[in-house]
């Protein structure tokens, strides 16, 4: 019941988010803090153990198979400095700055807070990135980052855990160990993402095809820890290998699997955050002697730490690489300030985070209690709050204030109607090809339909260049979608009538709707 409750809660939660202006992540985590101290609602604790194999699997696939392989190899060089130089880098600076601040907390340790804070979070990444309406190129960074991140700060939290509870790690060992994860975790996908894509190509029936592509991302990231590499790196491969080809299955398998993981995106991302303000309770109560100015000084500290690192890590990248390669500057256009400052701005943090926190053992080998375990849940748990409240609310508005440029729709239309026509020529070649052949003869009312859907398609996208209505300030696609779906709305009309009058039975219904719903979803994503 509990765990239903999470769901519904969040899911509603989320739908009203979507009516207001405020992120719905932050309208998630709030509601989750103030429910979180209503009379009888459980203690929900993150179980690391559930978080990292089933939450994160499904998310980054998601992400994986909406993110495009070509934009994302385009930019490498950035993408590869933020979510491995960056991770490392914040790993390093907010442990020896959780050092300094904090009294009695071992180097060790402290590490282990700076891993576990070091990696904006995919989820949040992807969520407030849609809201926002960034540019193309810094929205590509940032998901290509939060991609690939959750991998480097899993490593480097395992290597300096290893060290804080005595197991004798050294350099050359973590170094060694980052790269048999790395190399692993990218030698798996690269193994897997063949022969799934031949399997999803085999399977015929859409439910099976779509029932695979539930069971992908799971498999994918069991297969690589098994033998101690990347789960989260063979996810994104195989997720990447697959969106690349996913025009290779049927369109019915593309339609449902479409909307099946939109539904298991907006669950998993609704659940995820009201999650995050769902712990308060249980981090406060194992809190122990930190408590009042003491508490909220360190967490200020280190969030301002958090914050200040990636702006020290991001100018550095962006500049010095034009500075010190003639490459790059041919390359890339001459990026301004703003580009920097967004990417550094845009480094929420999530469950993720406090999953990893929350995997931090009891005690280290000799017995004894792992140095101020609590106070790094306690810290981990207010960095992801801060940079979720303070960046996710001042992000919009900031887009806004740097004036970004948009969207260029016109550009696109254009680019969408020479692609449209192209492809319209190629199948009017084919088309005239076949209907020569006596096997494909058709009357010629039919005939002369294939043509007519074939230019309907090929003109509606150049009639979306066109004025707005004067009358109803409707565009020319608004008013097709509109007519078409009143014309529609009459034809259902007519057969649930018939089928009451039984006339017709509901099997036929079905079917008569089903192609109604075709027919309309065809008109919309014409218009689109």
């Amino acid at each position: 019941m509990p765990l239903l409750l999470l769901v519904a809660g969040s899911a509603a939660v989320a739908a009203a988010g979507r009516r207001t202006p405020v992120p719905a992540p932050l309208l998630l985590v709030a509601a989750g803090l103030v429910v979180s101290y209503l009379p009888g609602v459980p203690d929900y604790t993150l179980d690391p153990h559930v978080v990292l194999p089933l939450l994160l699997p499904p998310l980054l696939y998601t992400a994986g198979t909406d993110s495009s392989y070509l934009d994302l190899r385009a930019q490498l060089r950035p993408v590869a400095l933020l979510s491995v130089g960056y991770v490392l880098f914040a790993t390093f600076v907010v442990g020896w700055a959780a050092y300094l601040i904090v009294p009695g907390l071992p180097l060790t340790a402290a590490l282990v807070l700076g891993a576990v804070v070091a990696p904006p979070d995919a989820v949040a990444a992807t969520a407030v990135a849609r809201r926002v309406g960034l540019p193309s190129r810094i929205t590509t960074i940032l998901q290509g980052e939060s991609l690939v991140n959750d991998a480097t700060a899993i490593t480097a939290y395992k290597v300096a855990l290893a060290a804080a509870v005595g197991e004798g790690a050294t350099w050359a060992g973590g170094i060694g160990e980052f790269l048999i994860a790395a190399v692993g975790g990218v030698g798996v996908g690269l193994i897997l993402m063949v022969p799934l894509h031949w399997l999803r190509t085999r399977l015929k029936e859409p439910l099976l095809q779509n029932t695979l592509s539930l069971l992908i991302p799971f498999v994918a990231y069991a297969a690589a820890e098994q033998v101690h590499a990347s789960g989260v790196l063979a996810v994104v491969v195989v997720a990447l290998h697959l969106g690349h080809r996913s025009w290779e299955v049927g369109f019915a398998t593309r339609l449902q699997e479409d909307a099946v993981w939109k539904m298991v995106a907006f669950v998993l991302e609704s659940s995820v955050f009201a999650l995050i303000g769902l712990q308060l309770p249980v981090v406060l109560k194992g809190l122990g002697a930190y408590e009042g100015l003491q508490a909220a000084w360190y967490a200020l500290a280190l969030f301002l730490v958090v914050v200040a690192a990636r702006f020290a890590w991001s100018y550095p990248a962006t500049f010095l690489p034009r500075l010190f390669s003639a490459r790059v500057r041919a390359r890339e256009e001459n990026p301004t300030w703003k580009q920097p400052f967004v990417i550094a701005w845009a480094g929420m943090r999530g469950v993720v985070s406090l999953a990893i926190a929350f995997s931090i053992p009891l005690t280290v080998h000799g017995g004894e209690p792992f140095p101020e375990r609590n106070l790094i849940l306690f810290l981990t748990f207010t960095t992801v709050i801060g940079t979720l409240v303070v960046q996710g609310v001042t992000l919009p508005p900031l887009i806004r204030l740097l004036k970004f440029p948009g969207r260029d729709v016109q550009a696109e239309t254009l680019a969408e109607a020479n692609a449209q026509a192209q492809a319209s020529r190629a199948a009017e070649r084919r088309l005239d090809d076949l209907l020569t052949d006596p096997r494909n003869a058709l009357p010629g009312p039919l005939a002369e339909r294939l043509r007519t859907v074939l230019e309907r398609r090929r003109n509606a996208v150049w009639e979306r260049l066109g004025q707005i209505n004067t009358v109803t300030g409707e565009t020319v696609d608004d008013t097709y979608r509109r007519l078409s779906g009143e014309m529609i709305g009459a034809e259902r009309e007519v057969f649930v009538k018939l089928r009451d009058g039984r006339y017709i039975d509901d099997e036929m219904l079905r079917t008569l709707l089903r192609r109604l719903d075709l027919e309309e979803a065809a008109a919309y994503r014409e218009t689109a």
